[in-house]
């Protein structure tokens, strides 16, 4: 299994130090593969007809293609 290293906010450190009953490395595993398994299944065709909703901090310029662009170009 490959690790990696997430960057978060120290505020939202905090608050998930409340709650440290959550496995939050494995949380967030399963929110990434979620996510893949969703983009897998939209065709090309969706992806030029899509308007995702999403946060748009989240979706930020690390992640930002052409694509993304047109996708999220309605929230702008």
């Amino acid at each position: 299994m490959t690790n990696i290293t997430l960057s978060i906010d120290d505020e939202v450190y905090k608050k998930m130090k409340k709650f440290s009953d959550i496995k939050w490395s494995s949380f967030v595993r399963k929110i990434i593969e979620k996510r893949i398994s969703e983009m897998e299944k939209i065709t090309a065709e969706d992806w030029e007809n899509a308007r995702f909703l999403a946060d748009e901090r989240l979706m930020g310029e690390s992640w930002s293609s052409k694509e993304d662009e047109e996708a999220f170009s309605y929230l702008q």
